[in-house]
Protein backbone atom coordinates (compact mmCIF):
# COMPACT_ATOMS: atom_id res chain seq x y z
CA UNK A 1 0.00 0.00 0.00
CA UNK A 2 1.13 3.91 -0.81
CA UNK A 3 0.42 6.43 0.75
CA UNK A 4 1.63 10.12 0.21
CA UNK A 5 3.21 11.56 3.35
CA UNK A 6 2.83 15.18 3.70
CA UNK A 7 5.99 15.67 5.95
CA UNK A 8 8.19 14.27 3.11
CA UNK A 9 6.30 15.46 0.27
CA UNK A 10 6.74 11.86 -1.14
CA UNK A 11 4.88 8.47 -1.93
CA UNK A 12 5.52 5.99 1.10
CA UNK A 13 5.04 2.49 1.36
CA UNK A 14 2.75 1.73 4.13
CA UNK A 15 1.74 -1.39 4.95
CA UNK A 16 4.04 -3.81 6.15
CA UNK A 17 4.31 -7.80 7.26
CA UNK A 18 6.54 -9.03 10.03
CA UNK A 19 4.84 -11.78 11.46
CA UNK A 20 5.70 -12.90 14.96
CA UNK A 21 9.03 -15.38 14.87
CA UNK A 22 8.09 -18.22 17.50
CA UNK A 23 11.57 -20.04 17.78
CA UNK A 24 12.54 -22.85 19.91
CA UNK A 25 15.68 -21.14 21.44
CA UNK A 26 16.37 -17.36 22.68
CA UNK A 27 18.23 -15.18 20.42
CA UNK A 28 20.46 -13.66 23.38
CA UNK A 29 22.59 -11.79 19.94
CA UNK A 30 25.73 -13.23 21.54
CA UNK A 31 28.06 -11.45 18.33
CA UNK A 32 26.55 -8.19 20.63
CA UNK A 33 26.46 -9.27 23.89
CA UNK A 34 28.89 -12.23 24.64
CA UNK A 35 28.48 -10.89 28.79
CA UNK A 36 32.52 -11.90 28.90
CA UNK A 37 33.30 -9.06 27.36
CA UNK A 38 32.42 -5.20 27.06
CA UNK A 39 29.04 -4.77 24.88
CA UNK A 40 30.10 -4.19 20.53
CA UNK A 41 28.56 -2.16 18.18
CA UNK A 42 28.40 -3.20 15.35
CA UNK A 43 27.12 -1.07 12.33
CA UNK A 44 25.50 -2.27 8.56
CA UNK A 45 25.12 1.46 7.66
CA UNK A 46 21.52 1.78 7.10
CA UNK A 47 20.63 5.14 7.70
CA UNK A 48 16.88 6.04 8.99
CA UNK A 49 15.45 9.35 8.42
CA UNK A 50 15.09 12.18 11.39
CA UNK A 51 11.05 12.10 11.89
CA UNK A 52 11.23 15.09 14.33
CA UNK A 53 7.41 15.26 15.94
CA UNK A 54 5.80 18.36 15.53
CA UNK A 55 5.51 18.51 19.71
CA UNK A 56 7.87 16.95 22.10
CA UNK A 57 7.62 16.65 25.77
CA UNK A 58 9.03 15.07 28.70
CA UNK A 59 7.43 12.50 30.87
CA UNK A 60 8.53 11.93 34.83
CA UNK A 61 9.51 8.88 36.40
CA UNK A 62 10.67 10.54 39.85
CA UNK A 63 8.19 9.07 42.00
CA UNK A 64 8.56 5.23 40.27
CA UNK A 65 12.18 4.30 38.81
CA UNK A 66 13.38 6.97 40.87
CA UNK A 67 12.18 6.22 44.08
CA UNK A 68 12.96 2.28 44.24
CA UNK A 69 16.80 3.20 44.11
CA UNK A 70 16.56 5.42 47.01
CA UNK A 71 15.24 5.80 50.77
CA UNK A 72 11.19 6.36 50.00
CA UNK A 73 10.07 9.69 50.14
CA UNK A 74 7.69 11.08 52.79
CA UNK A 75 3.93 11.92 51.22
CA UNK A 76 4.75 16.12 52.13
CA UNK A 77 7.70 16.07 49.78
CA UNK A 78 6.49 14.33 46.69
CA UNK A 79 4.17 17.02 46.58
CA UNK A 80 6.68 19.80 47.17
CA UNK A 81 8.46 18.10 44.31
CA UNK A 82 5.95 17.56 42.08
CA UNK A 83 4.00 21.52 43.02
CA UNK A 84 7.75 22.08 41.62
CA UNK A 85 7.76 19.88 38.62
CA UNK A 86 4.32 21.76 37.55
CA UNK A 87 6.19 25.03 37.78
CA UNK A 88 9.45 23.82 36.01
CA UNK A 89 6.88 22.52 32.87
CA UNK A 90 5.56 26.00 32.65
CA UNK A 91 2.07 27.33 30.99
CA UNK A 92 2.43 24.53 28.32
CA UNK A 93 2.70 21.57 30.79
CA UNK A 94 5.77 20.43 28.93
CA UNK A 95 6.43 18.15 31.40
CA UNK A 96 3.67 15.97 30.58
CA UNK A 97 3.10 13.48 33.64
CA UNK A 98 4.63 11.85 36.27
CA UNK A 99 3.86 8.15 37.47
CA UNK A 100 3.92 6.55 41.20
CA UNK A 101 3.44 3.31 42.68
CA UNK A 102 0.41 2.65 44.26
CA UNK A 103 1.30 -0.37 46.23
CA UNK A 104 2.20 1.28 49.87
CA UNK A 105 -0.34 3.59 52.10
CA UNK A 106 2.49 6.25 51.65
CA UNK A 107 2.31 5.80 47.66
CA UNK A 108 -0.79 6.26 47.81
CA UNK A 109 -1.60 9.14 50.25
CA UNK A 110 1.15 11.03 48.03
CA UNK A 111 -0.90 10.47 44.94
CA UNK A 112 -4.30 11.73 46.94
CA UNK A 113 -2.54 14.60 47.78
CA UNK A 114 -1.37 15.66 44.18
CA UNK A 115 -4.83 14.60 42.71
CA UNK A 116 -6.08 16.97 44.91
CA UNK A 117 -3.64 20.07 43.32
CA UNK A 118 -5.84 19.35 40.33
CA UNK A 119 -2.89 20.16 37.84
CA UNK A 120 -3.39 18.90 34.07
CA UNK A 121 0.21 18.63 34.43
CA UNK A 122 2.21 16.74 35.13
CA UNK A 123 -0.47 14.39 34.64
CA UNK A 124 -0.72 11.27 37.75
CA UNK A 125 -0.03 7.78 36.34
CA UNK A 126 0.56 4.42 37.84
CA UNK A 127 2.91 1.89 37.47
CA UNK A 128 1.84 -1.63 38.52
CA UNK A 129 2.26 -5.44 38.07
CA UNK A 130 -0.02 -6.94 35.33
CA UNK A 131 -2.53 -8.09 37.61
CA UNK A 132 -6.47 -7.41 36.91
CA UNK A 133 -6.96 -6.34 40.79
CA UNK A 134 -3.95 -3.85 40.09
CA UNK A 135 -6.03 -2.38 37.12
CA UNK A 136 -9.02 -2.04 39.95
CA UNK A 137 -7.05 -0.05 42.44
CA UNK A 138 -5.48 2.16 39.98
CA UNK A 139 -9.03 2.94 38.84
CA UNK A 140 -10.67 3.42 42.40
CA UNK A 141 -7.77 5.65 43.26
CA UNK A 142 -9.09 8.08 39.80
CA UNK A 143 -5.69 7.41 38.10
CA UNK A 144 -6.54 7.81 33.62
CA UNK A 145 -3.38 5.55 32.66
CA UNK A 146 -1.04 3.20 34.19
CA UNK A 147 2.35 1.48 32.91
CA UNK A 148 2.38 -2.40 32.46
CA UNK A 149 6.01 -4.38 31.89
CA UNK A 150 5.59 -6.21 28.68
CA UNK A 151 8.95 -7.37 28.71
CA UNK A 152 10.69 -7.91 25.04
CA UNK A 153 13.94 -9.74 24.88
CA UNK A 154 14.36 -13.14 24.77
CA UNK A 155 16.20 -12.57 28.08
CA UNK A 156 13.12 -12.18 29.66
CA UNK A 157 10.77 -13.97 27.86
CA UNK A 158 12.79 -17.51 28.04
CA UNK A 159 14.65 -16.75 31.50
CA UNK A 160 12.62 -15.08 33.82
CA UNK A 161 8.56 -15.55 32.37
CA UNK A 162 9.89 -19.43 31.41
CA UNK A 163 7.59 -18.71 28.34
CA UNK A 164 7.59 -18.89 24.42
CA UNK A 165 7.35 -15.49 22.41
CA UNK A 166 3.93 -16.58 21.36
CA UNK A 167 2.97 -17.31 24.88
CA UNK A 168 4.12 -13.75 26.28
CA UNK A 169 2.67 -11.77 23.02
CA UNK A 170 -0.82 -13.45 24.10
CA UNK A 171 -0.22 -13.20 28.01
CA UNK A 172 0.31 -9.64 27.27
CA UNK A 173 -2.32 -8.47 24.95
CA UNK A 174 -4.55 -10.44 27.37
CA UNK A 175 -3.69 -8.41 30.02
CA UNK A 176 -3.54 -5.23 28.36
CA UNK A 177 -7.09 -5.94 27.35
CA UNK A 178 -8.08 -6.12 31.23
CA UNK A 179 -6.46 -3.15 31.13
CA UNK A 180 -9.00 -1.29 28.72
CA UNK A 181 -11.65 -3.34 29.66
CA UNK A 182 -11.17 -1.44 33.58
CA UNK A 183 -11.69 1.55 31.46
CA UNK A 184 -7.78 2.74 32.55
CA UNK A 185 -5.65 3.62 29.50
CA UNK A 186 -2.53 1.24 29.59
CA UNK A 187 1.54 2.65 28.75
CA UNK A 188 3.10 -0.37 27.77
CA UNK A 189 6.63 -0.75 29.01
CA UNK A 190 8.37 -3.42 26.09
CA UNK A 191 11.63 -3.68 29.11
CA UNK A 192 15.18 -4.50 27.57
CA UNK A 193 14.20 -3.19 24.21
CA UNK A 194 17.83 -2.94 23.28
CA UNK A 195 18.38 -6.57 23.46
CA UNK A 196 15.12 -7.93 21.70
CA UNK A 197 14.71 -8.85 18.56
CA UNK A 198 12.93 -6.17 16.95
CA UNK A 199 10.96 -7.76 13.41
CA UNK A 200 10.76 -10.96 15.37
CA UNK A 201 9.16 -9.91 18.62
CA UNK A 202 8.76 -6.00 19.34
CA UNK A 203 7.34 -5.27 15.82
CA UNK A 204 4.82 -8.06 15.34
CA UNK A 205 3.65 -7.34 19.14
CA UNK A 206 3.32 -3.08 18.45
CA UNK A 207 1.12 -4.11 15.30
CA UNK A 208 -0.64 -6.05 17.74
CA UNK A 209 -0.99 -3.64 20.10
CA UNK A 210 -1.81 -0.94 16.96
CA UNK A 211 -5.11 -3.36 16.18
CA UNK A 212 -6.39 -3.50 19.97
CA UNK A 213 -5.98 0.37 19.81
CA UNK A 214 -8.00 0.61 17.05
CA UNK A 215 -10.52 -2.16 17.90
CA UNK A 216 -11.39 -0.68 21.45
CA UNK A 217 -10.80 2.81 20.50
CA UNK A 218 -8.16 3.51 23.50
CA UNK A 219 -5.01 4.80 23.04
CA UNK A 220 -2.30 2.63 23.47
CA UNK A 221 1.45 4.16 24.76
CA UNK A 222 4.43 2.18 23.97
CA UNK A 223 7.48 3.16 26.34
CA UNK A 224 10.57 1.94 24.21
CA UNK A 225 12.95 0.93 27.56
CA UNK A 226 16.31 0.77 27.37
CA UNK A 227 16.82 -0.89 30.62
CA UNK A 228 20.30 -1.75 30.42
CA UNK A 229 21.59 1.36 28.68
CA UNK A 230 22.71 -0.44 25.61
CA UNK A 231 21.30 2.05 23.18
CA UNK A 232 23.37 3.87 20.57
CA UNK A 233 22.32 7.05 18.76
CA UNK A 234 24.97 6.47 16.01
CA UNK A 235 23.74 6.24 12.53
CA UNK A 236 23.74 3.01 10.69
CA UNK A 237 24.47 0.89 14.02
CA UNK A 238 22.90 -2.44 14.01
CA UNK A 239 19.10 -3.36 15.73
CA UNK A 240 19.13 -3.60 18.56
CA UNK A 241 21.46 -1.06 19.92
CA UNK A 242 20.13 1.46 17.32
CA UNK A 243 18.05 3.91 19.04
CA UNK A 244 17.22 5.19 15.29
CA UNK A 245 15.86 2.07 14.18
CA UNK A 246 13.84 1.24 17.31
CA UNK A 247 11.74 4.62 17.07
CA UNK A 248 12.33 4.72 13.11
CA UNK A 249 10.43 0.97 13.10
CA UNK A 250 8.23 1.77 15.50
CA UNK A 251 6.41 4.75 13.97
CA UNK A 252 6.86 3.23 10.06
CA UNK A 253 6.81 0.05 10.14
CA UNK A 254 4.39 -0.81 13.32
CA UNK A 255 2.46 2.58 12.35
CA UNK A 256 2.45 3.41 16.40
CA UNK A 257 1.95 7.45 16.23
CA UNK A 258 4.54 9.52 17.36
CA UNK A 259 1.98 10.85 20.40
CA UNK A 260 2.43 7.66 21.74
CA UNK A 261 6.08 6.53 21.68
CA UNK A 262 8.30 7.31 24.63
CA UNK A 263 11.88 6.59 25.09
CA UNK A 264 12.80 5.32 28.87
CA UNK A 265 17.28 5.18 28.81
CA UNK A 266 19.19 3.90 31.85
CA UNK A 267 23.08 5.93 32.34
CA UNK A 268 24.99 2.20 32.67
CA UNK A 269 27.15 3.34 29.38
CA UNK A 270 27.33 7.23 29.71
CA UNK A 271 24.42 7.61 26.90
CA UNK A 272 21.10 8.62 28.66
CA UNK A 273 20.82 11.92 27.59
CA UNK A 274 22.20 11.79 23.83
CA UNK A 275 19.88 8.79 23.57
CA UNK A 276 16.77 10.59 24.69
CA UNK A 277 17.39 13.16 22.37
CA UNK A 278 17.58 11.02 19.67
CA UNK A 279 14.50 9.00 20.94
CA UNK A 280 12.73 13.04 19.89
CA UNK A 281 14.53 12.96 17.13
CA UNK A 282 13.77 9.90 15.09
CA UNK A 283 9.77 10.19 16.36
CA UNK A 284 9.16 10.06 19.86
CA UNK A 285 7.42 12.40 21.39
CA UNK A 286 8.12 11.95 24.52
CA UNK A 287 11.57 10.91 26.84
CA UNK A 288 10.78 9.62 30.28
CA UNK A 289 13.38 11.50 32.81
CA UNK A 290 14.05 11.35 36.60
CA UNK A 291 15.19 14.57 38.55
CA UNK A 292 19.28 14.66 38.53
CA UNK A 293 18.99 10.80 36.68
CA UNK A 294 18.46 8.74 40.10
CA UNK A 295 17.20 5.38 39.24
CA UNK A 296 18.26 1.86 39.01
CA UNK A 297 22.07 1.49 38.86
CA UNK A 298 23.98 4.07 36.73
CA UNK A 299 20.29 6.02 36.90
CA UNK A 300 17.94 7.54 34.06
CA UNK A 301 18.24 10.11 32.03
CA UNK A 302 18.63 13.48 33.76
CA UNK A 303 15.27 15.73 33.22
CA UNK A 304 16.88 18.99 33.86
CA UNK A 305 18.69 17.66 31.12
CA UNK A 306 16.49 17.45 28.65
CA UNK A 307 14.96 20.91 29.52
CA UNK A 308 18.08 21.95 28.21
CA UNK A 309 17.93 19.82 25.44
CA UNK A 310 14.60 21.09 24.45
CA UNK A 311 15.68 25.01 24.91
CA UNK A 312 18.52 23.97 22.59
CA UNK A 313 16.17 21.73 19.90
CA UNK A 314 13.13 24.35 19.62
CA UNK A 315 15.43 27.53 20.32
CA UNK A 316 13.03 28.63 23.59
CA UNK A 317 11.73 27.03 26.27
CA UNK A 318 8.22 27.64 25.59
CA UNK A 319 7.75 28.80 29.15
CA UNK A 320 9.73 26.40 31.32
CA UNK A 321 10.85 28.18 34.39
CA UNK A 322 14.88 26.83 34.42
CA UNK A 323 15.02 28.73 37.95
CA UNK A 324 12.91 26.55 39.04
CA UNK A 325 15.69 23.85 38.08
CA UNK A 326 17.94 25.31 40.99
CA UNK A 327 15.13 25.51 43.55
CA UNK A 328 14.62 22.35 43.03
CA UNK A 329 18.53 21.11 43.53
CA UNK A 330 18.22 23.72 46.79
CA UNK A 331 15.54 21.82 47.88
CA UNK A 332 17.20 18.30 47.13
CA UNK A 333 19.97 19.14 49.46
CA UNK A 334 18.77 21.00 52.18
CA UNK A 335 15.97 19.67 53.11
CA UNK A 336 16.17 16.03 51.92
CA UNK A 337 19.86 15.54 52.49
CA UNK A 338 21.09 14.25 49.07
CA UNK A 339 24.44 15.40 47.50
CA UNK A 340 24.61 16.41 44.33
CA UNK A 341 28.17 15.61 42.69
CA UNK A 342 29.61 18.82 41.95
CA UNK A 343 30.37 18.63 38.65
CA UNK A 344 27.19 17.68 37.55
CA UNK A 345 25.63 20.03 34.77
CA UNK A 346 23.53 22.65 36.00
CA UNK A 347 22.95 21.96 39.55
CA UNK A 348 26.44 20.57 40.90
CA UNK A 349 28.05 23.27 42.97
CA UNK A 350 31.20 23.17 40.41
CA UNK A 351 29.08 23.42 37.21
CA UNK A 352 30.17 27.21 36.63
CA UNK A 353 32.41 27.56 39.14
CA UNK A 354 36.53 28.51 37.76
CA UNK A 355 39.54 28.14 39.58
CA UNK A 356 42.47 29.36 37.37
CA UNK A 357 43.55 32.91 37.35
CA UNK A 358 43.69 33.23 33.84
CA UNK A 359 40.32 32.34 33.74
CA UNK A 360 38.62 34.79 36.23
CA UNK A 361 40.27 37.06 34.31
CA UNK A 362 38.66 36.84 31.22
CA UNK A 363 35.44 36.30 33.07
CA UNK A 364 35.63 39.28 34.99
CA UNK A 365 36.06 41.08 31.34
CA UNK A 366 33.12 39.81 30.20
CA UNK A 367 31.36 36.57 31.55
CA UNK A 368 30.56 34.80 27.70
CA UNK A 369 34.25 33.75 28.01
CA UNK A 370 34.17 31.32 30.74
CA UNK A 371 30.29 30.78 31.29
CA UNK A 372 28.06 28.23 29.13
CA UNK A 373 25.16 30.87 29.31
CA UNK A 374 23.74 33.58 31.28
CA UNK A 375 23.36 31.17 34.26
CA UNK A 376 22.64 33.57 36.47
CA UNK A 377 19.21 34.82 34.46
CA UNK A 378 18.69 31.31 33.13
CA UNK A 379 19.30 29.07 36.34
CA UNK A 380 19.67 31.72 39.22
CA UNK A 381 23.45 30.39 39.23
CA UNK A 382 25.59 33.43 38.67
CA UNK A 383 29.15 31.99 38.06
CA UNK A 384 31.23 31.35 40.91
CA UNK A 385 35.21 30.99 41.39
CA UNK A 386 37.20 29.15 43.26
CA UNK A 387 40.45 30.23 45.44
CA UNK A 388 43.29 28.08 44.98
CA UNK A 389 47.29 28.99 44.47
CA UNK A 390 46.55 29.58 40.69
CA UNK A 391 43.77 32.25 41.15
CA UNK A 392 45.61 35.39 41.87
CA UNK A 393 44.25 38.59 42.47
CA UNK A 394 41.68 38.41 40.45
CA UNK A 395 40.16 35.33 41.54
CA UNK A 396 40.05 36.83 45.12
CA UNK A 397 38.56 40.17 43.39
CA UNK A 398 35.75 38.23 41.71
CA UNK A 399 34.80 36.18 44.66
CA UNK A 400 34.72 39.51 46.79
CA UNK A 401 32.54 40.91 44.55
CA UNK A 402 29.98 38.08 43.79
CA UNK A 403 29.51 36.73 48.02
CA UNK A 404 29.23 40.79 48.96
CA UNK A 405 28.63 43.19 46.26
CA UNK A 406 26.64 41.20 43.33
CA UNK A 407 26.90 44.27 41.04
CA UNK A 408 28.76 47.25 39.59
CA UNK A 409 31.66 48.16 41.61
CA UNK A 410 35.20 50.08 41.58
CA UNK A 411 36.89 47.86 43.84
CA UNK A 412 40.01 46.41 41.52
CA UNK A 413 42.49 43.81 42.78
CA UNK A 414 44.44 46.38 43.98
CA UNK A 415 42.65 47.07 46.72
CA UNK A 416 44.42 46.82 49.94
CA UNK A 417 41.69 43.97 51.42
CA UNK A 418 42.45 42.27 48.04
CA UNK A 419 45.92 42.53 48.50
CA UNK A 420 45.89 40.83 52.19
CA UNK A 421 43.45 37.80 51.68
CA UNK A 422 46.00 37.43 48.63
CA UNK A 423 48.68 37.14 51.45
CA UNK A 424 46.50 34.76 53.55
CA UNK A 425 46.07 32.77 50.77
CA UNK A 426 49.51 32.30 49.48
CA UNK A 427 50.73 31.49 53.28
CA UNK A 428 48.41 28.42 52.93
CA UNK A 429 50.00 27.40 49.95
CA UNK A 430 53.42 28.18 50.98
CA UNK A 431 52.81 25.90 54.03
CA UNK A 432 52.77 22.57 52.04
CA UNK A 433 48.47 22.74 51.09
CA UNK A 434 47.18 21.24 47.98
CA UNK A 435 43.52 21.26 48.49
CA UNK A 436 41.32 24.53 47.20
CA UNK A 437 40.25 26.82 49.81
CA UNK A 438 36.44 26.51 50.82
CA UNK A 439 33.97 29.47 50.87
CA UNK A 440 33.38 28.78 54.73
CA UNK A 441 37.40 29.39 55.38
CA UNK A 442 37.64 31.97 52.89
CA UNK A 443 34.32 34.26 54.85
CA UNK A 444 36.04 33.58 57.94
CA UNK A 445 39.30 35.12 57.05
CA UNK A 446 37.65 37.53 55.07
CA UNK A 447 35.31 38.72 58.06
CA UNK A 448 38.83 38.92 60.19
CA UNK A 449 40.70 40.79 58.01
CA UNK A 450 37.99 43.21 57.76
CA UNK A 451 37.76 43.90 61.17
CA UNK A 452 41.05 44.73 61.62
CA UNK A 453 40.74 47.52 58.18
CA UNK A 454 37.95 48.61 60.08
CA UNK A 455 35.64 47.71 56.82
CA UNK A 456 32.25 46.88 57.07
CA UNK A 457 30.42 44.29 54.31
CA UNK A 458 28.11 47.74 53.83
CA UNK A 459 31.64 49.92 52.89
CA UNK A 460 32.14 47.83 50.13
CA UNK A 461 28.87 47.90 48.66
CA UNK A 462 28.88 51.70 49.02
CA UNK A 463 32.09 51.48 46.50
CA UNK A 464 29.61 50.33 43.64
Amino acid sequence: MLEFNKKTNLMERTEFKYPLQDVKEPNLFRNLYSYKEVPKIAFNFRVHPMHVPDEIWITDTTFRDGQQSRQPYTPKQILHIYDLLHKLGGPKGLIRQSEFFLYSKNDRDAVYKCLERGYKNPEVTGWIRALKKDFQLVKDIGLKETGILVSCSDYHIFHKLKMSRKQALEHYLRVIRECIDTGVRPRCHLEDITRADFYGFVAPFAVELMNLMEETGVPIKIRACDTMGYGVSFPGAVLPRSIPGIIYGLHHFARVPSELLEWHGHNDFYKAVINSTTAWLYGSSAVNCSLFGIGERTGNCPLEAMVVEYAQLRGTLDGMDMTVITEIAEYYEKELGYRIPPRTPFVGSNFNLTRAGIHVDGLLKNQEIYNIFDTATLLNRPPTVAISNTSGLTGILHWLINKYIKGETVLTKRDPLVARIKEWVDSEYKAGRVTIITDEELEGVTSSIMKEMKITIEDLKKRQ
